[in-house]
């Protein structure tokens, strides 16, 4: 049978996904909420609007996972001072604590999945795999832009 790279790229993160959960499950953190710490990581004070449309989940969605994180000591709302109505997310100490361990086990978990690969191989799949999601990400905001 010969797969599609659609299929094999989503069955991959499913099995990625399925590992990641696997090994965390004591931590109570799941790959989503994950994904979601590492996003802030990156853009500390966000608002949740900005937030949800990065990592693709639905306002709803997204205000329920910060509640959850926010119930585990993970993430703070503070007011936005621009607008009384919006919060603005950070990350508490106790995140930053656990991010760093379950790095760890996500390397861990990335050097399993390419074992056999050499550091070339590795390297030339990431850029490969972001040429696609640059493309396809380049042509759904062109659309979006054409729909509004």
């Amino acid at each position: 049978m010969n797969e599609t790279i659609g299929f094999l790229l989503n069955d991959t993160a499913r099995l990625f996904r399925r590992a990641f959960n696997a090994r965390t499950k004591d931590s109570g953190i799941t790959a989503l909420q994950w994904r979601l710490i590492t996003y802030l990581k990156r853009h500390e004070g966000i608002r949740q609007g900005p937030l949800a449309e990065l990592i693709e989940v639905e306002p709803i969605t997204l205000s329920r996972m910060v509640d959850r994180l926010v119930e585990a000591g993970l993430v703070e709302r503070r007011a936005d001072p621009a607008d009384r109505r919006a919060w603005q997310l950070y990350l508490t100490p106790r995140a930053g604590a656990l991010l760093n361990g379950m790095r760890e086990m996500a390397e861990a978990l990335t050097a399993e999945a390419t074992e056999g690969l050499s550091a070339a191989e590795r390297e030339q799949l990431i850029d490969l795999v972001e040429r696609v999601r640059a493309n396809l990400s380049r042509r759904i905001c062109q659309k979006e832009k054409e729909t509004a």
